[in-house]
Order: C-alpha cells, then sequence, then structure tokens
C-alpha cells in the first residue's frame, strides 16, 4: 500500500487516542497527537477562557498545521489524533457560540485558518468516531482527567452537531464513520482487526465492511 495520512477525528471521549495508537502499533504507522503536556496555553486558558481562547486556538492551527506537513512529507504512513479542521469547523465555532471567543477574533482567526489549509495537502482518509452523549459523558468521568472536570453534557451535544454539520459538507477525502459505543478496540482484538479493515476497504476504494 502506498504511503497514506489517516485522521481521526471525534468528539471528547470517543475513542481517538486509543484508536491512533493501536493502528499505529499494529499497521507500524507513525502516530501523532494533540499537543497537551507541552501545551503553554492550555492552563491558563482553563483559568480564563475568554482571555486566552484566540491564542489557545493560534497555537493549535500553527501546531497542527507543522504535523500535517512534517507526516505528510515523511515516506511512511501515519495517523493523527485530531485534525486541523476541527479546531475551526467545531472547536472554534463553540467557543464563538459559547461566548468566549468574540465575533472579532474569530473570525480573525478563520482568515488565518483558510490561507493556512489552504497550503495543506489533503488527507488520504477521515476517520470519525461517533458516539452519544451519554456513552462520552461515562467514559469522561471514568477517566476522570482535571481538565475534564467541568465537560457538560449540553457541550457534548452541541459538539456532536458541529460534527454532523461539518461533515455533511466535508469532502477532502473520503469518510469513514465509526460507531464506538459498541467497539471495543482496546480490550477487544477481534474489533481492533475488524477497524484495520474496513479502514484498510476503505483505502483501497471498496465498499467498506458493515459493523
Amino acid at each position: 500500500m502506498t504511503k497514506k495520512l489517516i485522521l481521526v477525528a471525534g468528539n471528547i471521549g470517543s475513542g481517538k487516542t486509543s484508536l491512533t495508537e493501536r493502528i499505529g502499533q499494529n499497521l507500524g504507522w507513525r502516530t501523532a497527537y494533540e499537543s497537551v503536556a507541552d501545551n503553554p496555553y492550555l492552563p491558563n486558558f482553563y483559568a480564563d477562557m475568554r482571555k486566552w481562547a484566540f491564542h489557545l486556538q493560534v497555537y493549535f492551527l500553527g501546531h497542527r498545521a507543522r504535523q500535517h506537513m512534517e507526516l505528510w512529507k515523511d515516506e511512511r504512513s501515519a495517523i493523527v489524533d485530531r485534525s486541523i479542521y476541527e479546531d475551526a469547523f467545531i472547536f472554534s465555532r463553540a467557543l464563538n457560540k459559547m461566548g468566549n471567543l468574540s465575533d472579532l477574533d474569530y473570525q480573525a482567526y478563520l482568515s488565518v485558518f483558510d490561507l493556512v489549509i489552504h497550503s495543506l495537502p489533503a488527507p488520504s482518509l477521515l476517520v470519525y468516531l461517533k458516539c452519544p452523549v451519554p456513552v462520552l459523558m461515562d467514559r469522561i468521568h471514568s477517566r476522570a482527567r482535571d481538565m475534564e472536570s467541568t465537560i457538560s453534557a449540553d457541550y457534548l451535544a452541541l459538539l456532536d452537531s458541529y460534527y454532523d454539520e461539518w461533515l455533511a459538507s466535508f469532502d477532502l477525502c473520503p469518510v469513514l464513520t465509526l460507531r464506538t459505543d459498541d467497539l471495543d478496540f482496546v480490550h477487544k482484538p477481534e474489533h481492533m482487526n475488524l477497524v484495520i479493515s474496513t479502514i484498510q476497504t476503505k483505502l483501497a476504494g471498496k465498499e467498506e465492511l458493515s459493523f
């Protein structure tokens, strides 16, 4: 199979990191993740979202653009936890909707985003992990991350609606939607094997397997 660049998209708690790790391990692909531990803006953002939202989103934009280009230029196939497109169409939009990112800053961010993404090569495949909000909430509570302690079901539902709208018009590459509420690719190898087969089938341009 020729070199591929796969982006994994999905709501908080949908299983992006777990899937990315295991695809990388099983197929020997490069993996890349969100900048969290080394992100200098996150602590300030969670302390004062209105003050730091624009700074955070610009930081993420630069980080993801560099990541996207670096992985594209590498001869190895790669899979990425979270896409650059979600920052604009999901998270920045939600910050604007909630009043944490002003209309002026949001439009300024989108103008820079548009310039950046036009310089990026299209991915080979977008894998969208879809999961009901109650299941997402259960997973978030189970992993008990301090940063996620204030996430509400209403917020996840807002993001979910934005994902549906975004993907309805997304046409940069093929999209594979996987329902993850009944998938356990962490503990069940047969589920992981099924996901890998489905991704490879989609990449080959064939009819995908049904779950």
